[in-house]
């Protein structure tokens, strides 16, 4: 059985049963009993239209929920509107599932966090990475979500900043984390480019352009990470680098700058350097500058930190990184590259080793694990 193609069939299924009258808990509890009967009843037999199987099996469930809900029993008259089971529409809803999601009664956060649950397939683990809060306070958050959506009717959808987040966080996942839905988030993207004129869009989709073009080069034939100081810049795909360089430059040509456009800017410098050495870190450090004023995220202060380190030397790094609070995700990883550029391979090496321990991933754990073994070879011979 095929779980991506599963997993890509969702959002539809969703939207369909949205649209037919379901509010957002109960369509979403339906497609997963939909799902989980998928599991079971495919490798067997697949169906010829697994969409269609998806829609029929879901909305039965749906309805049998609502008629054992005493509360709803006002929906048995929909029984009569069960689809026939046949073809479904070869219809893509998933930009439009987006933005319900974003709905006007949630708050940004809340629309977030809920679609990457509930549309993008994300796990509440990697949700709560990618917010820095614990996963027991994300659950709580997608669950005030759900009960806040729970019977409301879908017919406000929610704004485009809310819709740019998501797919930034659900590209994010995509390039860097368990999931593969890097190439879904760009697709969509284009969608909304497409159909809305906003700079902050343009730059989204430059940014994931610039970041997808190095794809190729991030890891090694073992699957281990490759830094981007180390990366085969020949493996770059330079036409999505000039796809992405060009949409940017259109998009700053408006001057309605936003913290995609910022981010896309940075990626694009890095893109043009032949090698890192040749990087504009003064440039780039610059653009956190811009960054910070727009977001004064603490990520981006570290990200910046480590750039005034290649801009301004590793002890400059270091000065601007005892600024931040030390918890920080990937705070020590940073002091241990810093402390390497400064010549201090002993410390270094235990730093690399403790940030292994808290790695978010397993590719960088494996990363940093390797880091620290070399310095303490150095160390050794």
């Amino acid at each position: 059985m095929n779980d991506a193609l599963l997993r890509s069939l969702v959002p539809s299924v969703l939207a369909v049963l949205v649209r037919r009258g379901a509010d957002f808990a109960a369509a979403e509890d339906a497609v997963q009993d939909a799902l989980v009967e998928a599991v079971r009843v495919w490798p067997d037999e697949q169906p010829r239209d697994p969409k269609g199987w998806l829609v029929t099996v879901a909305w039965r469930r749906f309805l049998d929920a609502a008629r054992a809900d005493t509360a709803r029993r006002r929906r048995e008259d929909r029984t009569e509107e069960e689809p026939a089971p046949g073809p479904a529409p070869a219809v893509d809803d998933t930009l439009q599932l987006y933005f319900l999601c974003a709905h006007p009664s949630l708050t940004p956060a809340s629309a977030v966090a809920l679609t990457l649950r509930a549309v993008g397939g994300l796990t509440t683990r990697q949700i709560a990475q990618a917010y820095l809060v614990p996963e027991a306070t994300m659950a709580q958050r997608i669950s005030r979500a759900k009960r806040t959506v729970s019977g409301v009717r879908f017919d406000r959808p929610g704004d485009v900043s809310t819709v740019l987040r998501v797919l930034y966080l659900v590209f994010n996942e995509g390039y860097s984390g368990d999931v593969d839905l890097a190439a879904e988030a760009i697709r969509l993207t284009r969608q909304l480019a497409a159909a809305v004129d906003h700079p902050e869009v343009a730059g989204l989709l430059a940014l994931m352009l610039l970041h997808h073009a190095r794809r190729a080069a991030r890891t090694a034939a073992d699957g281990s990470l490759v830094p981007l100081a180390e990366q085969d810049r020949g493996r770059w795909d330079t036409e999505a680098i000039a796809e992405g360089v060009g949409i940017l430059q259109s998009a700053l040509a408006r001057d309605r700058l936003g913290e995609f456009q910022a981010q896309a800017a940075i990626a694009a410098l890095h893109a043009d350097a032949p090698t890192t050495e040749e990087t504009d870190w003064v440039q780039i450090v610059e653009w956190y500058d811009e960054l910070i004023r727009l977001t004064d995220s603490p990520v981006v202060r570290l990200n910046r930190a480590v750039a005034v380190g290649e801009a301004d030397g590793p002890r400059a790094g270091l000065a601007a990184l005892t600024a931040l609070d030390a918890a920080l995700p990937r705070h020590t990883a940073a002091a241990a590259y810093l402390h390497e550029r400064d010549g201090d391979l002993t410390t270094a090496a235990r730093l690399y080793t403790e940030a292994a321990r808290t790695a978010p991933n397993l590719a960088e754990r494996d990363h940093l694990t390797r880091q620290a073994a070399r310095l303490n070879t150095r160390l050794r011979g």
